[in-house]
This record gives structure tokens, sequence and C-alpha cells, in this order.
């Protein structure tokens, strides 16, 4: 760690040991890297774990196929022209997904130009700046002024106020 490496990750199954602990783990990498790197514990649970999709995935998973359908049965309308289908322009290929929270089309010929192939990850991804706040609600030892710029005010009222504008 006190080389080039900068982060390190210790994976554990639940049923690996019976002394091993994830408590045990992180107390033992907490006081032997005292000066040298921080621990933290994160239990993924059963949000990671895949398996057999939920009543709200195969909802969702309904609802874009309606949309994907819907969208080819329009694309087809438009570029259909004397018995043949000229599919040759850039929105004509196109990947559903979600885009700030609205369900999108966005053409691959666009996808291409912000795409890291070799790492395959966006170039830009959006909650990079949300690094700091993620670090203080980890219990890193960083202060609200390195994430918020400018003064902050103490807050006085004791109560909110719909007509006062809270």
């Amino acid at each position: 760690m006190k080389t080039d490496i900068q982060r390190g990750l210790v994976l554990r199954n639940e049923k690996c040991h019976e002394h091993y602990t994830t408590e045990f783990l992180y107390n033992l990498y907490s006081s032997e890297g005292k000066g040298i790197f921080d621990c933290r514990i994160n239990v993924l649970g059963h949000l990671q774990q895949g398996g057999a999709p939920t009543p709200f995935d195969r909802n969702y998973g309904t609802k874009l196929g309606v949309k994907a359908v819907l969208w080819m049965s329009e694309k087809l309308q438009q570029v259909y022209s004397k018995g043949r289908v000229f599919a040759n322009s850039g929105d004509t290929a196109c990947v559903i997904g979600l885009r700030k929270k609205v369900v999108a089309f966005s053409p691959v010929t666009e996808l291409k130009k912000v795409t890291d192939f070799e790492h395959r990850l966006p170039q830009e991804q959006w909650w990079l700046n949300l690094r700091l706040m993620l670090k203080m609600l980890a219990n890193y030892q960083i202060s609200l002024t390195d994430y918020i710029s400018g003064q902050m005010e103490h807050v006085t009222r004791r109560t909110l106020s719909i007509e006062k504008g809270f």
C-alpha cells in the first residue's frame, strides 16, 4: 500500500469461515494499517445478489419492451418507402435506457463518442462529483467545507412555515 497501489479490496463470502467474520477482518486490517491505510466495511446485501427477478424487475422490463416495440414500429413507418425500408440514418440504431431519470433512446453513434471501450465505462460519470459526500457519509475525515464552497450560516429558527418560505 505504500507503493503505487491506491486501493485494495477484500471480498469475503459469508460462509468462508466461522471465525474470519467481516468484523474480524475489518478489525485486523484497521489495527495493522494504522498510518498506512484505512478500512471500511461494505456489505452489499440482497440488492446486489441478482438471482430471481423481482416483480419490479419484471414490470420494468415489460415497460421497456413495450417502449422499444413502439419505437421500432414508429421508426419503420418513418423509413418505409415504396416497399423498402431505408434505415440508414444515425437514429435508427439506438439503445434504450435511463438518462437523467427518463427512459430515453440513445443513438449508438452518440454512445460511441462518449464511451471508453477499453474499460467498458462512460468517459464522464455523473456520480464522480459525489465522491466527497460519499466519503463524508462513510466517516472519512473530511469536513463539510471541503465539499461545499462558500460560507455556512447557522439556522436559528426552530419551526418551519410554508407562509414564511420555510
